[in-house]
């Protein structure tokens, strides 16, 4: 949910909500509250999930619910690997038990 202020220039601003859905990036629900853009959004994906299978089409996998290995490549400047594994040396751990613990904070 993501809040934005609104209104025309030189009017007053009133705060809106956007309500977004990551399998469907193109949809977005603007309300007064989060709780209007959150059912807002829902229902609209609802009906697009539903005009989709009426046409045969296949509605993407909610993200929450694919499978993840556990594994994915970064790609880091030279400096800031060689940070890294200066501070995983010093604290007894590997870069990747290091950078694991980063990323999950």
């Amino acid at each position: 949910m993501i809040g934005i202020p609104t209104g025309q220039p030189g009017q007053k601003t009133i705060m809106s909500y956007v309500g977004l859905c990551a399998e469907f990036p193109s949809l977005s629900w603007l309300a007064k509250n989060p709780e209007a853009a959150l059912k807002g959004i829902r229902k609209l994906v609802e009906e697009v999930i539903k005009d989709m299978n009426n046409e045969g089409e296949v509605a993407p996998e909610p993200i929450a619910c694919r499978h993840y290995s556990g594994k994915f490549m970064v790609r880091v400047p030279p400096q800031v690997h060689q940070k890294l594994a200066i501070q995983a040396a010093e604290s007894g751990v590997s870069l990747n038990r290091l950078a694991s613990s980063k990323l999950s904070q």
